[in-house]
């Protein structure tokens, strides 16, 4: 019977990710049909409409608005929601916190926090995982007190937070691991076993 249960605790821990992963595709493609299929049986004339334009009206939807994202306006009424979103006490954590999980996958932000660092505060015996945010401050209203200042984002497990430091150089080892390896490694508290080994030490490493 151990056997057996062990046997069926390695299944779940195949199946639910797996599970989990197309019950969440499934669930986004059967809104986005439901929802914009109801606008466009509305909109077009009778017997028009395909099983099927809804998903794909749904998918154009949101490439349009990623191009809007670039447009000036776009981007002030974007920000002018956020900050309400900001402002609502329950919604703001909430808001948070998927907004920043879901960064992760923005190419911009990829391009910004492209550097994985380890951080080892001064007098500490622990270590963090950081993202590199910032190393020039000219356009900041404040400029760090640190030495050879840095910024570096350090997010919580399972994003429910982060925290954004301004940290001497010296305090900063650089991860030779790709930026997702390491919001992998932070985000699942590094339950993560699919990163693969790499040298991390300070005397193989450069300064970022």
């Amino acid at each position: 019977m151990n056997a057996l249960g062990k046997l069926f605790l390695k299944g779940l821990v195949v199946v639910i990710p797996v599970t989990l992963t197309l019950a969440i595709l499934w669930w986004v493609a059967a809104s986005a049909e439901r929802l914009l299929g109801v606008v466009l049986k509305f909109i077009l004339p009778a017997g028009w409409y395909v099983p099927g334009m809804g998903l794909i009206a749904g998918l154009a939807l949101i490439v349009l608005i990623g191009l809007l994202s670039h447009v000036l306006i776009f981007q002030k009424l974007f920000n002018l929601g956020e900050a309400i979103f900001h402002r609502l006490p329950l919604v703001k954590t909430i808001y948070t916190a998927i907004k920043d999980f879901i960064d992760y996958l923005n190419p911009d932000k990829k391009n910004e926090m492209g550097k994985v660092v380890m951080v080892q505060l001064p007098g500490q015996a622990f270590q963090l995982i950081g993202f590199v945010t910032r190393e020039q401050f000219d356009d900041l209203p404040f400029t760090p007190t640190a030495e050879d200042p840095v910024a570096v984002y350090m997010p919580m497990s399972y994003q429910i937070g982060g925290y954004t430091l301004f940290l001497p150089r010296n305090c900063l080892t650089p991860l030779d691991i790709p930026f997702e390896q390491g919001m992998k490694l932070v985000l699942t508290g590094a339950v993560t076993k699919d990163v693969e080994k790499t040298d991390i030490s300070s005397g193989e490493a450069d300064n970022p």
